[in-house]
């Protein structure tokens, strides 16, 4: 079999992605049982929905060059944006960031520069809670139909996806990766998907939390479970006949190296929350999730002070924690205690470029380079110990924090501490420091198991999800409390996704609902306690095994929450979000959920 991914260029209203991977009509015959449905969802959450309005301070000042502030999570990608709009040179640029708004877009970041440099004076522009919705793009639009073949005892032999997404009056969808993640939980002989990337008169959209992957997994998943419960198998033994495992070659393209998917299956159908009784009215589903993950450009300095503490600088923007990750990280290389490591996010003057922070990328190719600086500062270190001790480089190693004579025949020296060797820095050669810029490469693929329990008022229309359980593959957790945080995050936003949040366009195509009112994310009262189990299958491609482990949470909710909605409804919802008329639709029509 081979894997091919091409991108033909259509016309301006539906450029198109096929990803094929064996052949769907050799296929043909061995199909015992069939399931397919057509899927939809409008415009769903927004990408920047935050508290706070998204603000913008720019500062033009002619002698010593440009100081911004970005309301987004990348200085260094800010900077492209705005040096290519106005013809400016990056190093004329001191970009810092500033999480008071925004994400992984530039909207108003050139103007305030336009306009700080017209006037001479600092500019800050803040767009208001009406204007953030109106303008700075949700996720894409989708439809799609899935067909999957299966034979009775379980074994999947044909998959198929036609897939369309609209991303606004603009080429660009991203229903790439949708259709590239289709089937990539799955270990199939014969898959085809195809993208469709429609163009309409709707806004421009924004990248959303693992772009493109829930609302195709919303279909597949939603078609799997229908399977299970045709051909009688329980649903997770289902997923875990056809499940992909290291060395599957995956619907994209790749062999997978080692993988934690099955280990995440398993551990769900262990779970109390797959067991527990279900009350009235109450429906229980599951769905399986896939994601990336990716690496990229990161730079980090890592310097010792006199006292012996250690200051760490990154270049990428803390969303998630990441900053205390990578204070253990530097920790456990140097030996030292956490508390006597600080890491600070860096403007563009301080520090080499990196890539944005998205794509699950930071723990893994920030903590990268960490290690690779922490481990270029501890040759350093030993090179001082032995200019102290009057001995070759070579004859000094280091060791749980200190530095040691290598043997007998280097000498009988009592080890030196980071913070030994660093009050002596000025007469062993001046600062100590320890740096590292990379491309890191290696981001092992992520893959995530929820469970779902829901409860039905088939009065009201209402769905409240009672139990939600997340069972995901982080590679190695280095900071545990921050990876369960992620978990709960992505799936709060997609029970958000799944239940409620909606653009809402009225006759004249405007946009009825921007504000909090109208549009409704979910509050506390709206979410059960989400439980979560931390799997770690160590990715090879990372000294620690780390995994990025950001967007795979949000990739299996749409379908987990569906799942459950629609065996507690006894009716299957086809449609995004399931709010309470129709699910009253549902209930009171036949058939499939519109």
């Amino acid at each position: 079999m081979s894997a091919t991914y091409t991108l033909n260029a259509g016309s301006l209203s539906a450029d198109a992605v096929s990803v094929n991977f064996g052949s769907i009509s050799q296929s043909g015959g061995s199909h015992a049982v069939t399931g397919s449905l057509t899927i939809q969802g409008g415009f769903g959450p927004h990408f920047s929905i935050l508290l706070a309005s998204y603000t913008l301070g720019a500062g033009f000042l002619s002698a010593n060059g440009v100081s911004v502030t970005f309301g987004a999570i990348s200085q260094s990608g800010g900077t492209n944006s705005v040096a290519g709009t106005l013809s400016i040179g990056n190093s004329s640029f001191n970009c810092r960031y500033d999480l008071d708004g925004g994400k992984t877009t530039v909207f108003i970041e050139p103007v305030a520069l336009a306009l700080s440099r017209k006037a001479n004076r600092p500019v800050k522009l803040v767009m208001s809670r009406e204007e953030v919705f109106r303008a700075t793009g949700p996720t894409a639009a989708s439809s799609m139909d899935i067909k999957i073949g299966v034979r009775k005892d379980g074994r999947i032999t044909a998959a198929q996806a036609d897939i369309r997404f609209t991303g606004g009056p603009f080429v660009g969808s991203l229903v790439d990766m949708g259709a590239m993640s289709a089937f990539a939980a799955y270990d199939l002989e014969n898959s085809k998907a195809v993208g469709h990337d429609v163009v309409s008169n709707r806004p421009k959209l924004a990248a959303y939390r693992a772009p493109s992957a829930p609302m195709v997994a919303f279909g597949v998943e939603s078609v799997l479970d229908e399977l299970a419960k045709k051909i009688g198998m329980d649903p997770i033994d289902f997923r875990l006949k056809n499940a992909a495992k290291e060395g599957t070659q995956s619907s994209y393209g790749p062999k997978y190296n080692r993988i934690g998917l099955i280990e995440c299956l398993e551990a769900a159908k262990r779970h109390p929350n797959y067991t527990a009784p279900l009350g009235p009215n109450q429906g229980r589903g599951m769905a399986a999730g896939f994601w990336f993950n990716f690496g990229g450009q990161t730079a980090v300095s890592l310097n010792v002070h006199i006292d012996g503490t250690v200051a760490l600088t990154v270049g990428t923007v803390d969303i998630g924690g990441s900053r205390a990750s990578m204070c253990l990280i530097a920790a456990e290389e140097l030996g030292v205690s956490y508390e006597v490591v600080r890491t600070v996010t860096a403007d563009t003057s301080s520090l080499g470029y990196n890539d944005i922070t998205e794509g699950s990328r930071t723990t893994f190719s920030t903590g990268m380079a960490t290690i690779e600086a922490a481990r270029d500062c501890i040759g350093k270190l030993c090179g001082r110990a032995a200019k102290i001790w009057g001995i070759p480089p070579e004859a000094v190693v280091w060791e749980k924090g200190y530095a040691k004579p290598a043997g007998a025949n280097a000498g009988n020296f009592e080890p030196l501490s980071l913070a030994d060797i660093a009050k002596q820095a000025a007469t062993t050669g001046g600062p100590i420091a320890g740096h590292s810029e990379i491309n890191a490469e290696g981001a092992g693929v992520s893959f995530a198991v929820h469970l779902c329990d829901a409860e039905l008022d088939k009065e009201t229309g209402r769905a409240l999800v009672k139990r939600y359980t997340v069972i995901q593959d982080a590679g190695k957790a280095i900071h545990p409390s921050y990876v369960e945080g992620q978990y709960q995050g992505g799936a709060a936003q997609g029970i958000g996704w799944a239940l409620n949040e909606e653009y809402v366009y009225g006759a004249d195509g405007r946009l009825q609902n921007a504000g909090f009112l109208d549009y409704r994310i979910p509050v506390a009262s709206d979410l059960p306690m989400i439980g979560t189990v931390i799997v770690e299958v160590p990715n090879p491609g990372h000294p620690y095994g780390v995994r990025g482990v950001g967007e795979t949470s949000i990739v299996p909710p749409l379908a987990a929450v569906a799942n459950s909605v629609s065996a507690a409804a006894g009716v299957r919802l086809t449609e995004l979000p399931m709010s309470p008329p129709r699910l009253l639709k549902a209930i009171d029509g036949n058939g499939h959920a519109k």
